[in-house]
C-alpha cells in the first residue's frame, strides 16, 4: 500500500487485490488483466488530447470574434457583426462543431507516444501560439472582407452577412485542423472526418443557409443574400486558414 500511494499511478486488482492496495491505488484493474492497463492508457491519453482539441479550437474562435469587436471599438470603426450576430455564431458552432471534437477517435501513433510529465500544461507553448495565430488571421480576416465589401458599395448589413458566414466557413476548417495535434490534418482520413463531425457540419451549412437566405431569418438578425461569387470568396478564406495551418 505504501508503495501504490508513492506511485505517480498505483495499480491494485480488482478481484484478488486487498482493500488496503485498492484503496492506495489511482487504478483498479476490475478483471485483473494487466492488458486493461494499456487500453485505459490509451483511453486517457484520448480523452486528454481530445479535451485539448476543444480548448485549442474554443479559444482562437471566441478570441477572433471577440478581438474583432474590440479592435472595432477602440479605432472607432462600424462593428462588423451586431450583438444578435455574434450571439447566433456562438451558439451555432459551439454546439454544432466544438462539441464533436470530444467524440473524437484515438489518434494514430497514440501509444508509441512517451508519457507526458505530470506537471505539463494542457496548452503547450506551441498550440498558445497557433491559438494567438489563428485568432489575428480570423481579426485580419474578418476587417479585409468587411472593408472590400463595403467598398464594393454594398450595404451594411450585406457586409455583415459575408463577415458571419466567412467566420462560420473559418470556424469548419479550423475544426478539420485541430482534429490531428501530433500529425497533418491534410490526409484522407482528416479530411473524412468522422460521423459526429460530418452530422455538425451539415447542421452548421444548413442553419448558414437559412440564416443568410431565409426572410424570417433575415428579418431577425438584418443579414441578406449573398451571390455566388462572394459565396467562393468565403470558401477561399476557409480554405486559405486551413492550408496556412498545415
Amino acid at each position: 500500500a505504501p508503495a501504490l500511494a508513492q506511485a505517480d499511478v498505483g495499480v491494485a486488482m480488482g478481484k484478488k487485490g486487498t482493500e488496503a492496495a485498492k484503496e492506495a491505488a489511482e487504478m483498479v484493474l476490475a478483471d485483473d488483466n494487466f492488458a486493461s492497463i494499456v487500453a485505459a492508457v490509451r483511453e486517457g491519453r484520448t480523452v486528454y488530447d481530445n479535451l485539448t482539441k476543444v480548448i485549442a479550437w474554443t479559444l482562437p474562435t471566441n478570441g477572433g470574434e471577440a478581438l474583432s469587436i474590440m479592435a472595432a471599438i477602440l479605432l472607432g470603426l462600424t462593428l462588423p457583426m451586431t450583438p444578435l450576430q455574434i450571439l447566433w455564431v456562438n451558439l451555432v458552432t459551439a454546439v454544432a462543431l466544438g462539441l464533436t471534437l470530444a467524440f473524437e477517435p484515438t489518434e494514430p501513433g497514440t501509444m508509441r507516444r512517451p508519457p507526458r510529465s505530470p506537471g505539463e500544461p494542457l496548452l503547450s507553448g506551441f498550440l498558445v501560439w497557433r491559438i494567438v495565430l489563428v485568432s489575428l488571421v480570423f481579426v485580419a480576416v474578418i476587417f479585409a472582407l468587411f472593408h472590400t465589401t463595403l467598398a464594393r458599395g454594398d450595404s451594411l448589413e450585406e457586409a455583415r452577412t459575408v463577415v458571419v458566414n466567412a467566420l462560420v466557413v473559418m470556424e469548419i476548417f479550423y475544426l478539420f485542423s485541430v482534429r490531428f495535434l501530433h500529425s497533418p490534418s491534410l490526409s484522407l482520413r482528416g479530411l473524412m472526418g468522422t460521423p459526429a463531425i460530418l452530422i455538425g457540419v451539415s447542421l452548421v451549412v444548413l442553419l448558414q443557409l437559412a440564416f443568410t437566405y431565409a426572410p424570417p431569418l433575415q428579418a431577425l438578425f438584418d443579414t441578406r443574400s449573398v451571390g455566388l461569387l462572394v459565396g467562393f470568396l468565403i470558401l477561399a478564406a476557409g480554405v486559405g486558414l486551413f492550408v496556412l495551418l498545415e
